[in-house]
């Protein structure tokens, strides 16, 4: 039984979404700000978070940030006023997985959690085929470990979220060959899931952020632009 932590200031969103989830077969806590969430957090990480950005003491922004700086691989999915397409594009690049728009769909919300579920299960079961069991795939300076979700790139550690380590996967799988928005979506997302452009776009400009983290210098993930992404192994 996963546990989903739900932060929102919202009482109502709090007590219809955890009894939905609930319903659903997941294990739920529930915290009203980021603090009182943080502090809980600091004792045992949820399974995913889903965290409102709005909220007193400590906003979800600053509460995502906390929590990256612990681990990166928790998944999160932030819920985004309904017209507010700044906080959409800060929350991906910040390190979000997913994000909602209020108001929501209940049905969607656990659709949203159940793909980020199973997308990290992708990774821990190496699902996806591209190397053999507890092997390492390597591609010039790149090493990745998808049952470990370790990457290294020349000996230094980058730390990657859920969907940020699909799409490095999927493009450095077969270098040089270009990898649509609309192909890298298939990897990230599942086919009921609809994203647009620049939620990928915001996912690939945080991943090259980190790589270039570890060498300033970095450019193997190029952008071909109207077509899509390639990884350059050279």
């Amino acid at each position: 039984m996963s546990r989903i932590a739900l932060v929102d200031d919202d009482r109502n969103i709090l007590t219809s979404v955890s009894m939905t989830l609930e319903a659903e077969g997941f294990e739920v806590e529930t915290y009203n700000d980021g603090q009182s969430a943080l502090d809980a957090f600091n004792h045992r990480l949820p399974d995913m978070a889903v965290l409102d950005i709005k909220m007193p003491r400590m906003d979800g922004m600053d509460l995502l940030q906390r929590l990256r700086q612990k681990t990166s691989t928790l998944p999160v999915i932030f819920l985004t006023s309904k017209d507010d397409e700044i906080d959409e594009v800060l929350g991906l690049r910040m390190g979000a997985d997913d994000y909602v728009k209020k108001p929501f769909s209940q049905r969607l919300l656990v659709e949203r959690i159940r793909s980020l579920l199973r997308r990290q299960e992708v990774i821990a079961n190496d699902e996806i085929g591209q190397v053999e069991e507890s092997k390492t795939m390597v591609r010039g300076d790149l090493a990745m470990d998808p049952l470990r979700h370790a990457v290294t790139w020349k000996g230094q550690d980058v730390s990657l979220t859920v969907t940020e380590f699909l799409l490095l996967q999927a493009l450095a799988t077969r270098p040089g060959f270009v990898k649509s928005r609309d192909q890298l979506m298939d990897v990230a997302y599942d086919d009921d899931i609809y994203v647009d452009d620049r939620t990928i776009d915001s996912h690939i400009k945080r991943l090259r952020k980190k790589m270039r983290g570890a060498d300033s210098e970095f450019s193997a993930i190029e952008t071909l632009y109207g077509i899509g992404y390639r990884y350059n192994e050279e």
